[in-house]
């Protein structure tokens, strides 16, 4: 499951990222950049499709504006961490 939530994530993620840039080709380098750093997180243990989305998203969005890969990365780890935190202070509420 791990994998089909990291490939979705990026799908879902790269879809919207072309919805949003129309003059980005489709094999942009950025697609490559986002499907490293997906795997990073997987390979790290994060397998949630929804917290891998949150990510993947963050992860484009700053990397356009702050053009740097490893300050990307950096950013769109701390949108993750706040959701982790965000998740784990909300009760269970799952029956």
């Amino acid at each position: 499951m791990t994998s089909q939530a990291m490939e979705g994530a990026c799908a879902f993620a790269w879809r919207n990222y072309l919805l949003l840039h129309s003059g980005v080709s489709e094999n942009d380098d950025r697609r490559s950049a986002l499907y490293r750093y997906v795997t990073n997180l997987r390979d790290t243990g994060q397998s949630d499709f929804d917290l891998l989305q949150i990510a993947a998203v963050a992860y484009l969005k700053n990397l356009d504006e702050l053009h740097d890969d490893r300050a990307a990365r950096f950013a769109a780890d701390r949108v993750l961490a706040e959701c982790l935190g965000s998740r784990s202070a909300q009760p269970d509420t799952r029956l």
